[in-house]
C-alpha cells in the first residue's frame, strides 16, 4: 500500500482541483448521519466514468478503500469512510438524461437529488419511493440502500422501481443489468443483486428508473389515535383500503408527535399518538369519496374521526421529515433505529421497545410505517456507548424473535454489520462474502458496511 502522502500527490496529479484534503473537508465527508465518523485521505469528484475507471484500478493497485458518497443521509454509517480511505464524491453527477413518459422511464445520473426527480418529472409523472431524506438524498443511495418512505405502504420500496443499471465494480469492470423493458426474466436478477448493496459490489454510474403517472390530488390527514386502541387491527383494516386510494400509514407516538407539533408550521395535535395518511383521487369528487370511506374504516377500529386535512400531502411528508430534527431537540443523542415486524406482532413490538426503555432508564419516542410494520424507535442514549449498544441490540435481537427483521430500510452498514449473522446465519454471510469477493476481489468498496469486518 502507497503512503498517504504518495497517494496524495497521485490523486492530486490525476484530478488536480477535483482531489480536496483540507481538513474542514475530511470532517465533513468523514461522517453521515449516523454517530460514526473516520477522517479519510482525501475526496475525490470525478467529472465522468472514465474518470471512476481509473481510480477503482488506481484503488484495487494501491489498496486504498473507497467509499462512494451522495447526499450523507445514511443513519447506518453507509456512507462513513474507512479511515485512510477516500470518499468518491457524487453530487456532481445530477443529470436527469432522460424521461421518456411512453415507456414509464427516467435515467439519471446517481447524484439526482430524490426531490429535484419529482420536479424533472413535471406534472404527468413521478417517482414513488419517498424517504424522510427526499430533499437531500441521492437516487443513488437511494436505490444503494433501497430506501423507502411513507409510499412504500401502496408502491413498494426503491427496489421495485429500479428497471436497468449501469454499474463499475469493484473489479474495475463496468457491467450493464436489467432492461428498458418492463419485464424480463433472464436467470438470477443481477440488479437486484446490486440494489441495496450499500455500494459494497460496485458503484452505480446511471440509473433507469420505472415512472408511475402523477394523481391529480394528494390528500394528507393527520387522525388523532385514541389510547388503548391497538395498532395492529387499524392497520389490517387500513390494508385493505389501497385499492381506495390509500397509499400512506405512517404512525407517532405521543412523544414523537409532541416534538414535532414544535416545528414552524406544524398544524398537528399534541396530546396523543398520531396516524398519517395519504389518500390519491383523481377528482375532488373521488377525494370526498374515499376520505369518507377511510373515515369509516377507522372509526369500525375505534378510531373517531377527528382528522386535520392537509391539501398538500407532500406539505404532511416534509413536517414527517423534520422528525429527526425534532427529536434532536427532545432527546439530544440517540440511539435511533429501524425495525420491521409482521403486521400482526406490531403491537408486540411497541410493548417490547417500552419495556427495553425501562430496564435502560432511557426515554423513548417512536415513529415509522405502520402499514408495513416497520418502526423507528428513538432511545434517549448516546450511540457508541455500552448502555446505547445494549439496547440496539436487544432491540434488533427482539425483532428477530418476533418474525422481523433487523433493518426495514435503512440499511445495515457499519452500525448493524455484526447483526447480519443473526438475520441470514453463518452459511448466509458465508454466501454474502462469496459474492462480494467476485465483485471486489481486493476489498477495496465500503469495507466493513454490510458484512462484518
Amino acid at each position: 500500500m502507497a503512503s498517504e502522502g504518495e497517494a496524495r500527490a497521485e490523486l492530486r496529479s490525476h484530478f488536480s482541483d477535483r482531489f480536496r484534503d483540507a481538513p474542514e473537508v475530511l470532517d465533513r465527508f468523514g461522517r453521515d448521519q449516523s454517530h460514526l465518523s473516520a477522517r479519510p485521505l482525501g475526496v475525490v469528484a470525478p467529472r465522468d466514468v472514465e474518470s471512476l475507471v481509473w481510480l477503482v484500478r488506481w484503488a484495487r493497485r494501491r489498496r486504498v478503500p473507497l467509499v462512494a458518497r451522495g447526499g450523507g443521509t445514511s443513519l447506518d454509517g453507509e456512507s462513513v469512510p474507512s479511515p485512510g480511505g477516500v470518499v468518491i464524491d457524487l453530487l456532481g453527477w445530477d443529470q436527469v438524461l432522460e424521461v421518456d413518459r411512453v415507456d414509464g422511464i427516467a435515467r439519471v445520473e446517481p447524484g439526482v437529488v430524490n426531490h429535484d426527480l419529482q420536479d424533472a418529472l413535471g406534472p404527468d409523472h413521478f417517482f414513488p419511493p419517498n424517504p424522510g431524506s427526499w430533499r437531500t438524498s441521492t437516487i443513488g443511495g437511494n436505490v444503494a440502500t433501497n430506501a423507502s418512505g411513507p409510499r412504500s405502504f401502496r408502491y413498494g420500496p426503491t427496489r421495485a422501481w429500479v428497471r436497468a443499471a449501469r454499474v463499475l465494480l469493484g473489479s474495475g469492470e463496468l457491467i450493464s443489468v436489467g432492461s428498458r423493458a418492463p419485464k424480463r426474466s433472464v436467470g438470477p436478477d443481477l440488479l437486484g443483486l446490486l440494489v441495496g448493496s450499500e455500494g459494497t459490489l460496485g458503484i452505480f454510474v446511471e440509473l433507469t428508473l420505472s415512472i408511475a403517472p402523477r394523481p391529480a390530488l394528494r390528500t394528507g390527514l393527520v387522525v388523532p389515535m385514541t389510547p388503548g386502541v391497538a395498532l395492529a387491527p387499524v392497520a389490517a383494516g387500513l390494508a385493505l383500503e389501497r385499492s381506495n386510494g390509500l397509499v400512506a400509514v405512517e404512525y407517532l407516538d405521543r412523544t414523537c408527535a409532541s416534538a414535532l407539533a414544535q416545528v414552524p408550521g406544524a398544524r398537528i395535535p399534541d396530546a396523543s399518538a398520531l396516524l398519517l395518511l395519504e389518500v390519491e383521487s383523481a377528482d375532488a369528487a373521488e377525494e370526498t369519496r374515499r376520505l369518507e370511506a377511510i373515515v369509516d374504516r377507522l372509526a369500525r377500529a375505534g378510531v373517531p374521526d377527528d382528522a386535520t386535512v392537509y391539501p398538500s400531502a407532500d406539505e404532511l411528508w416534509d413536517l414527517r421529515g423534520a422528525s429527526g430534527v425534532a427529536l434532536d431537540r427532545t432527546l439530544g443523542a440517540r440511539v435511533r433505529e429501524d425495525v420491521s415486524v409482521p403486521l400482526g406482532r406490531i403491537d408486540d413490538l411497541l410493548a417490547s421497545i417500552a419495556a427495553i426503555a425501562a430496564a435502560a432508564g432511557a426515554p423513548v419516542a417512536v415513529f415509522g410505517h405502520l402499514g408495513e410494520g416497520d418502526l423507528h424507535p428513538n432511545f434517549g442514549l448516546e450511540p457508541g456507548t455500552v448502555d446505547g449498544e445494549k439496547v440496539r441490540a436487544r432491540l434488533l435481537r427482539e425483532s428477530l424473535h418476533l418474525g422481523g427483521t433487523i433493518s426495514g430500510e435503512h440499511g445495515v452498514g457499519r452500525v448493524k454489520a455484526g447483526f447480519l449473522v443473526d438475520q441470514v446465519g453463518p452459511a448466509g454471510v458465508a454466501l454474502l462474502g462469496r459474492i462480494k469477493n467476485a465483485c471486489d476481489p481486493d476489498g477495496i468498496l465500503n469495507p466493513g458496511a454490510t458484512l462484518p469486518s
